[in-house]
């Protein structure tokens, strides 16, 4: 049966106090509309539509091809948010009505959603809450179907007393939906068009309404403000979190450790406290020790990564980075490497079997085979208006507190000795040397501590 999804988006969030459309404001690194989307289409979902209306463009934009759009202007309820679709239809299949501020309700939930709405005309999904004052009630009769949703300000005394509550979240048998959808009515103090009132519609024409319960409330909060953001963001951390331990994967301390949907890691993999992963590919027994941040990169397996930052770069198998270091803007490391703390690299190629131990900056470089980069080793790749290359080749041994000014190019088994400021290429084999000669004066150095 072909499924669609409507998601509501149009409101203006502002309790939020942002320039920006509430359900873009970001849970670990995506926004929170986008986890509804992603769950959605990891259960096939046929189309997906959102109801945009508040800052629409920056929904659009974000999103592009992923999703269709249709607009609600003016704002007038969530009946008439679904009246302004684009994509419902007179065609048979079931269609889902969620929410964009609603990011936590997981794919097993949403497959559960369509595979029992397929054998109804309306699911209703619905939690039970101890404390459920604020919230519309499940109204069922003595067969246990859902006959209405009575919102709380208007229910009576012994409705009042009943724990299951509306999550808002409807699958519908879309033709019967599009058919009756018109007969919403806006006679109500807010003039506004409720999709719940539908339920009472289907009820009428004697159409089988269910509920299904959502064992974890979490799963179906609304996210209204920062506060229930970060709340939101501590379930979605904790479901992410959980399946990676449950894929062989240790995390320290699972409640400083941010992960992102998109970052996979491989088995035997161990994480320490506070670190953040965004788009990242880790392999199997990786070590991040200390707090480390990878974003868009990929570690290989038998890696050790202490306390760097590492951005949109590759780091090879057997290799061990910092503590201390960044590695950014697309450097590619080898395998077996080492580098230690306090090295920066920006767009270098760093080839296997090479070490550059401490202190150093590699920018728009390309570094061969067992190359050693000493201590204090820059790179000057920079004249104020343009950028150069430096390479150097397999074997090659840079002596610290060298410059290398690019362009240039040290050849295989050349040497730069220590202290040198190059602006020369050196030929393989040879030796690269630009440093004053050193000059001793006798007792000038006792004289200047008796001054």
């Amino acid at each position: 049966m072909k499924r669609k999804a409507i998601v509501l988006a149009a409101g203006q969030g502002k309790r939020m106090k942002s320039v920006h459309s509430k359900v873009m404001h970001a849970i670990l690194n995506e926004p929170m509309l986008g986890h509804v989307i992603r769950e959605l289409e990891a259960v096939n979902t046929d189309l997906i539509e959102v109801i945009v209306g508040h800052q629409k463009e920056e929904i659009i934009d974000y999103f592009k091809a992923r999703i269709h759009t249709a607009v609600q202007e003016p704002q007038l309820g969530t009946g008439h948010a679904l009246m302004c679709s684009s994509q419902l239809s007179d065609e048979e299949g079931l269609v889902l009505i969620t929410y964009g501020d609603v990011p936590c309700v997981s794919k097993e939930t949403f497959e559960a959603v369509f595979n029992q709405a397929q054998s109804v005309d309306a699911l209703v999904l619905t939690t039970v809450l101890d404390d459920a004052s604020a919230y519309g009630r499940i109204v069922r009769d003595a067969n246990n179907q859902v006959i209405g949703i009575v919102e709380a300000k208007d229910a009576n005394e012994e409705e009042k007393k009943i724990k299951e509550i509306n999550t808002g979240i409807i699958c519908f048998n879309q033709k019967k939906l599009f058919k009756h959808l018109k007969e919403l009515k806006n006679q109500n103090a807010q003039n506004e068009y409720y999709l719940t009132d539908m339920i009472k519609i289907f009820h009428d024409y004697g159409y089988k309404v269910e509920g299904m319960i959502v064992e974890d409330a979490n799963e179906v909060m609304g996210v209204n403000d920062r506060v229930q953001l970060a709340q939101a963001t501590k379930v979605i951390q904790r479901r992410i979190n959980t399946y990676w331990m449950n894929e062989g994967v240790t995390l320290i301390d699972p409640e400083s450790t941010w992960i992102d949907a998109s970052t996979t890691i491989g088995s035997d993999s161990i994480i320490e406290p506070n670190s953040s992963l965004i788009q990242a590919k880790i392999g199997e027994h990786v070590h991040l020790k200390g707090a480390c941040v990878i974003e868009h990169s990929s570690i290989g397996e038998h890696s050790i990564i202490e306390q760097s930052k590492i951005i949109d770069s590759s780091v090879g198998a057997h290799t061990t980075i910092g503590p201390f270091a960044h590695i950014r803007n697309h450097c590619v490391i080898g395998n077996h490497c080492r580098i230690g703390n306090f090295v920066e690299m920006k767009k270098t190629i760093f080839d296997d079997h090479s070490k550059s131990a401490h202190l150093t900056y590699l920018g728009d470089a390309i570094v061969g085979k067992h190359v050693n980069i000493g201590c204090g080793v820059v790179t000057v790749n920079y004249d104020g208006k343009h950028k150069f290359n430096t390479i150097i080749k397999d074997g090659a041994f840079v002596g610290s507190n060298s410059n290398l000014i690019a362009p240039i190019s040290i050849g295989e088994n050349a040497l730069v000795a220590a202290g040198s400021t190059l602006t020369c290429d050196v030929e393989d084999q040879a030796m690269g040397i630009a440093r004053a000669y050193q000059v001793n004066k006798p007792s000038k150095g006792l004289a200047h501590k008796q001054k």
